[in-house]
């Protein structure tokens, strides 16, 4: 398999994407401890679990993300990344959507670091479908599942695959900021940490490379990748790995100290907009933007399944489908005792 080539004017297009996140957003206008502990009951997720209790779900959910996709872009890689967070900590159960009660010490998931750059645009898609659902099928449908449908209906319509979404979870009852810190991926993780971290979700290496993939879509900011660029392991240089057409162009947005917060750069050079395998592609060129996804390359483990991805869009569509399926059975809440039916998404049911 050849090289992938990034052109001058696909890098060009990658200075004029490495922007703030306000015009980035207008840019785009164009088995484990947390999987067994917390489920209740011995019943297992369905396609068709609301086929009699609210048989429009799907088509009521669909409305309100193809709008929002419509009108504010960024809300498809912010509601994938918001899923992959809301499983990877006590399961899939919508507890990164509550908010802190003002004047309390104990904080909410959603305000742990690794969760501060959300964009809104997420959690108003994600209340807008709650609405819309709650108006037609009140009490009946669950804020985790809208979130698990929403992220499958942002996948798609940004160009990946189109896969069957299993429902019955619960939403969680607990919620807290000191539980997301270990849980979530870190742009320095090795790929040592990265499999057991996906281990303790059930998750395998097949698994963690095709969720990885997710970063086909989206954007990083500066400081998540900035010590690549400048002091790569301490060494006051920047890292090998990284191609020096990429390395001077993310240096022009991201000086090594004073730059803005806002700044950021997409995962994917190449097509930054769209749902496909050149993500895998990128990294063969060492044009990946993390190091936690140039890793994936440069890992003897993670190699082969990169390069696999990286041949064929349809296979790498039908790993990531499987994965976020196998990904949405964490931690699943079923019932009064373990779970709640939220009215609202950000508030616990009192």
């Amino acid at each position: 398999m050849s090289k992938p080539f990034i052109s001058s004017s696909s890098f060009f297009l990658c200075l004029l994407i490495i922007v703030t996140i306000s015009i980035a957003a207008e840019c785009s206008k164009k088995p484990n401890k947390d999987a067994k502990a917390t489920t209740g009951g011995g019943h297992e997720l369905k396609v068709d679990y609301y086929s009699k209790s609210c048989p429009k779900v799907e088509n009521l959910i669909s409305s309100v993300t193809t709008e929002m996709f419509n009108t504010a872009p960024i809300t498809a890689p912010s509601t994938i990344r918001l899923f992959f967070h809301d499983c990877f900590v006590d399961g899939c159960d919508a507890s990164v959507l509550i908010t802190s009660k003002p004047g309390s010490g104990d904080l909410a998931e959603l305000d742990a670091q690794v969760n501060k750059n959300f964009a809104n645009e997420a959690f108003v898609s994600i209340q807008k479908a709650k609405t819309l659902v709650e108006s037609k099928c009140p009490g009946v449908v669950s804020c985790a599942d809208i979130l698990a449908i929403s992220a499958r209906n942002f996948v798609n319509l940004t160009g990946g695959p189109y896969y069957e979404v299993k429902k019955g979870r619960w939403d969680g009852k607990i919620s807290m900021a000191t539980r997301a810190t270990s849980n979530i991926p870190r742009p320095n993780n090795t790929v040592d940490e990265l499999i057991n971290l996906f281990g303790s979700k059930g998750l395998g290496l097949e698994d963690l490379v095709a969720l990885s993939g997710a970063h086909t879509i989206g954007f990083a900011h500066c400081k998540s990748f900035l010590h690549r660029l400048y002091d790569h392991q301490g060494t006051n240089k920047p890292d090998p790995s990284i191609d020096p057409r990429l390395l001077k162009a993310l240096r022009t947005t991201c000086p090594r100290s004073g730059g803005s917060n806002n700044v950021v750069a997409p995962f994917d050079v190449t097509t930054p907009f769209t749902f496909d395998y050149e993500y895998y592609r990128n990294l063969e060129a060492k044009l990946g933007i993390l190091p936690t996804d140039q890793a994936l390359f440069t890992d003897p483990r993670t190699r082969p399944v990169v390069l696999e991805l990286g041949r064929d869009n349809k296979k790498f569509h039908k790993a990531f489908a499987k994965a976020m399926e196998k990904m949405g059975s964490i931690g699943v809440k079923r019932g009064k005792k373990h779970g709640e039916k939220r009215k609202d998404c950000s508030q616990h049911m009192s």
